[in-house]
């Protein structure tokens, strides 16, 4: 609900509290406007199982692809960038060869038509549960979502990566809690593993096999 005071007064039964209060640079006018919920992940369980919230998915398309909740609605606050002006290139390469690369994550820009899309599948006093990965995508999606009047409006605090497998129906091939994670660091442990025995394996073989090991260096040119 948002409720306009002209100045000079306010609405009987209606306590307007500094955080409640919004001014507008441009008029003397101050707007309420309904706060945003943020909330844990079985909490938002239970506001779409018993209040009838809608799960609005934000996360970009390779993320929802990994892991989405069942029957959720995907309009992305971030797209892909294909952009081609050379400023925009050169950023691509320097992302894909970092965060790409080791995250997994997509070279991105704001999605112009974000807000559009959403009020064109959703009404104002619809209950949206938004999500994302982390957390801070669908509070900054929620925040624009409030300025575009929508009423009824929860969000996961830090995100699907701390939904419990089985607190939602998903579809996808990973868990949840683990669709952000790709690129090199899905690995890395492996590595640590592999690299660990090898290293442990060699320790051994030189402390009960010295004669043998020490045949080995001189074979391949090693001094000890």
């Amino acid at each position: 609900m948002a409720v306009r005071i002209r100045q000079g007064g306010e609405p009987a039964g209606i306590s307007l509290s500094p955080r409640r209060r919004r001014r507008s640079s441009s008029s003397c006018a101050a707007v309420v406007r309904a706060e945003v919920s943020f909330v844990g992940a079985d909490e938002a369980k239970r506001l779409v199982d018993e209040e009838g919230y809608t799960v609005l998915d934000i996360r970009d398309r390779t993320q929802r692809e990994r892991a989405h909740i069942k029957s959720s609605t995907h309009v992305p606050l971030f797209i892909e960038n294909q952009d081609n002006d050379i400023g925009t290139i050169v950023k691509r390469q320097l992302h894909n060869n970092f965060a790409g690369l080791f995250f997994g994550l997509p070279f991105t820009k704001l999605n112009p038509d974000f807000a559009r899309t959403v009020k064109d599948k959703f009404s104002p006093e619809s209950k949206v549960l938004v999500v994302c990965q982390e957390g801070l995508r669908s509070a900054a999606a929620a925040d624009a979502l409030e300025k575009e009047g929508f009423q009824n409006i929860a969000c996961i605090t830090s995100g699907l990566q701390t939904v419990k497998p089985g607190t939602f129906e998903s579809v996808g091939k990973s868990e949840l809690q683990n669709a952000g994670k790709a690129g090199l660091v899905t690995i890395q442990g492996k590595i640590s593993v592999v690299l660990g025995t090898v290293l442990i394996s060699a320790y051994l073989f030189i402390t009960f096999f010295p004669d043998q090991a020490e045949k080995l260096f001189d074979l391949a040119g090693i001094s000890l």
